[in-house]
């Protein structure tokens, strides 16, 4: 296995991926020359029974201070398909990707697979595959003749809970 510059190598026969996978389109490259800050409430949010609402800010928080950790390698892509659902995941979600972060077995990643960019689960033991995060999907098994190219990994996932039911 070569390993350059948080990319890995290997070689491929060429097949299709199913096209009802998790595919991923790309935005564009991140410019978090921009400060937003945007205030950060001391309480967290229940998910369970309601708790009392605090009416203070303890401090703001900027979106790129929190997604963006390298900006000269992060990049954004929108998913699509639904292989990633059990990951969280979404057809719609923004992913930020980091290429500078070495790949490791149980990251998420964006690959390069037979020509196109996936989104999986990265497994290197007890061999290299690339997992779905859905039971409707089968792992991809690469042999030692495979060719995979890992563009990123993903840090962080922006779904918007409010598509087509909320006024702008």
């Amino acid at each position: 296995m070569k390993v350059h510059f948080s990319i890995l190598h290997y070689t491929v026969q060429k097949t299709s991926i199913c096209e009802m996978e998790m595919q991923p389109r790309y935005l564009g490259e991140l410019l978090p020359t921009s400060k937003i800050p945007l205030p950060l409430y001391v309480e967290r949010v229940s998910a369970g029974f309601p708790s009392p609402a605090q009416d203070y800010v303890e401090r703001s928080l900027d979106l790129n201070e929190l997604c963006i950790k390298h900006s000269a390698a992060t990049y954004l892509v929108q998913a699509q398909g639904d292989s990633m659902l059990d990951a969280g995941i979404h057809p719609g979600d923004i992913l930020v990707v980091d290429r500078s972060i070495q790949p490791a077995h149980g990251h998420i990643v964006i690959a390069e697979l037979y020509g196109e960019l996936t989104v999986k689960r990265l497994e290197l033991r007890p061999r290299v595959r690339l997992v779905a995060c859905n039971s409707r999907y089968k792992a991809i098994e690469l042999s030692d003749t495979d060719e995979l190219c890992i563009m990123g990994v993903v840090i962080h996932s922006i779904r918007n809970h409010c598509a087509g039911v909320c006024a702008p």
